[in-house]
């Protein structure tokens, strides 16, 4: 019976219970220390979800496949421009990377896309990639980010889920 106060929604219905019997002064640091703590919750909560708005998948919140398709086309013209790593690319078939990094990034993010092609690790086994192959390729899909005007902090969580598969593409120093 004394954790009614806890499960009270008033403050004031808990110190009247504590009162009548002769228990405020100890039980009501509990109390405080309760409260104090699911307003913390409850703020941190506010903050949260000011910042990623509830139930927005990461794909709602780039702007869907459009953005995706954008972002894609733009890190694609970039890499190819990009003289640190182009020439791994001189053999692909880039309307089907193209295709295969849309469904991809789509999917990853909770897009409704379904990739169809080979897994990280089958796709880039035996390329001898280096971790400076990837980050030439991340500046070159930061740059198409920036150009589409993809918010920080969805760029930061895009990356968190390339970040994620470096161990299966890098096999090089």
């Amino acid at each position: 019976m004394q954790y009614a106060c806890i499960l009270s929604n008033s403050l004031r219905t808990c110190k009247a219970w504590l009162n009548a019997r002769g228990q405020m002064p100890t039980k009501c640091v509990l109390w405080r220390t309760v409260a104090g703590l699911g307003l913390l919750t409850v703020f941190a909560g506010c903050v949260a979800t000011e910042q990623i708005p509830a139930g927005r998948s990461l794909y709602a919140r780039i702007g869907g496949k459009p953005v995706i398709f954008v972002v894609v086309e733009q890190c694609v013209a970039n890499v190819l421009a990009d003289t640190r790593i182009n020439g791994r690319f001189a053999t692909t078939d880039i309307r089907k990377l193209k295709g295969h990094l849309v469904d991809h990034v789509c999917m990853a993010t909770g897009g409704p896309c379904i990739y169809s092609g080979r897994d990280m690790k089958t796709t880039h086994v035996g390329m001898r990639i280096s971790t400076g192959d990837v980050g030439a390729f991340v500046e070159d899909l930061v740059k198409a980010m920036d150009m589409a005007k993809v918010p920080a902090q969805e760029k930061e969580e895009l990356l968190g889920l390339l970040r994620s598969m470096k161990k299966d593409i890098i096999e090089a120093p």
